[in-house]
């Protein structure tokens, strides 16, 4: 980059940016990242595409609760600084409504780009419709369940549950088997039956969605009509309350995803409802010694799970030379040999040839249950303001395992949240 852009953006003056012609060797692809595996799995590949194009790529990577607001102001400044977009499908309603996103079928339809690969699911998740693509599957993270096989399988454990029970100790089939073994293994093991993720907001709403699926429960019916106040609803936020209070660790409604890893890693929880992606984290030998080899997963305890995904995107406020070498790299990192060589240091697919490769299946033979909890999974609300419902339903529930409400009023409250922002 010229000395004489690198004093422009430090004024600030993109407008006057945008004006300046961007040659290829100029360009530099610049993406606000989740910092989880999945971006330090593509970061690795970087030299690869690097080597290939010569554009050079850089990710700064922060935590997901600064992302949204940190993309948002760029999006409606002059120019973009971040000129390659990381989408998150709850902002699939929010930013294609703005109008901040390039739409890529002329991308690629120009590039003859194949998509056919790709689950049909995860597009639509991410806002597809008949006129517009604006943003192109990059992972998806549906929630699944992973749990301690050794503690499942360990005698004593499981004469002990019988005899407090009548049951077997056996992987749950049902939401209240799950909180029942969770409670059980707090008692018994010594260990949190729970790794939860109780913090207001994202964590605490990705999280109950499970049990609300889990239980038969929906947010919207036909005609989006918010159904969240209904029996099932009641059965979720009971079983999530009392999990949170009776099975979690200590701490959880203050919990985030990171500290369920760290918990789950140290061989101290049964078990975390999460994203299935993590399980090639905690099955690592050299991150996690003491459950490497113990743990396995399965489609969420009562067949349905949440789904969800991150995206590509282009930004329309920056210039065509850059929204190109863009749509050059989301082409790279999402065809099949870049999807495959992700997938093999665990990779969550959207491309369905990526999930039965050969080599793939080899080293992660439970790729085959990652394919059922996708296929299973159910989705958040998506529409313009999803995150702010985060918020609305995060607050209900932190209130409710707080003790604060009761569940039966915190499900009233993030019914009507919900029909509130919906009406908007």
């Amino acid at each position: 980059m010229t000395l004489k852009r690198i004093l422009l953006a430090a004024a600030g003056l993109g407008a006057m940016m945008a004006a300046v012609p961007a040659h290829a060797d100029e360009i530099v692809l610049r993406a606000l990242m989740e910092d989880v595996p999945e971006t330090q799995i593509i970061e690795s590949l970087l030299p690869d595409f690097e080597k290939e194009t010569g554009i050079k790529v850089e990710f700064e990577k922060i935590g997901y609760g600064d992302m949204h607001d940190k993309l948002v102001s760029q999006l409606v400044s002059p120019q973009s600084y971040y000129n390659l977009l990381e989408v998150d499908f709850l902002w699939a309603g929010e930013f294609p409504a703005a109008g901040w996103l390039a739409d890529l079928k002329p991308f690629i339809a120009k590039s003859n780009y194949d998509i056919t690969p790709f689950i049909p699911s995860t597009l639509d998740l991410l806002g597809r419709t008949e006129e517009s693509l604006q943003i192109l599957p990059m992972y998806n993270y549906s929630m699944g369940l992973i749990y301690r096989t050794d503690l499942l399988q360990d005698p004593k454990l499981q004469e002990a549950f019988k005899a407090a029970t009548g049951k077997e100790l056996a992987v749950p089939k049902t939401l209240a088997d799950y909180v029942e073994i969770s409670k059980f293994m707090k008692a018994n093991a010594g260990v949190a039956g729970a790794a939860m993720q109780g913090q207001r907001g994202d964590p605490n709403s990705m999280e109950f969605s499970n049990y609300l699926f889990a239980a038969g429960g929906n947010y919207l019916g036909d005609g989006k009509k918010v159904v969240l106040d209904s029996p099932e609803g009641k059965v979720a936020i009971d079983l999530y309350v009392d999990n949170i209070k009776n099975g979690a660790q200590q701490g959880a409604l203050s919990a985030t995803l990171d500290d369920t890893l760290r918990l789950m890693c140290s061989g101290k929880a049964f078990s975390m409802v999460t994203y299935w992606w993590m399980l090639p984290q905690v099955d690592n030998a050299e991150k996690c010694p003491d459950v490497a080899g113990k743990v396995a997963l399965s489609v969420m305890p009562g067949g349905h799970g949440e789904s969800g995904g991150w995206g590509w995107g282009i930004p329309k406020n920056v210039s065509p030379e850059e929204q190109e070498a863009a749509w050059k790299f989301i082409q790279w990192v999402q065809s099949k040999d870049v999807s495959v060589a992700r997938a093999l240091q665990g990779h969550a697919p959207v491309r369905a040839d990526t999930y039965t490769d050969a080599k793939v299946l080899e080293k992660y033979p439970y790729y085959k249950e990652a394919q059922d909890i996708v296929a299973t999974g159910k989705s958040f609300p998506i529409f313009a303001y999803s995150a702010q419902y985060e918020d609305v339903l995060g607050t209900s529930l932190s209130q409710a395992g707080g003790g604060e409400v009761t569940t039966e009023d915190a499900l009233k409250a993030a019914h009507k949240g919900l029909e509130e922002l919906l009406a908007k």
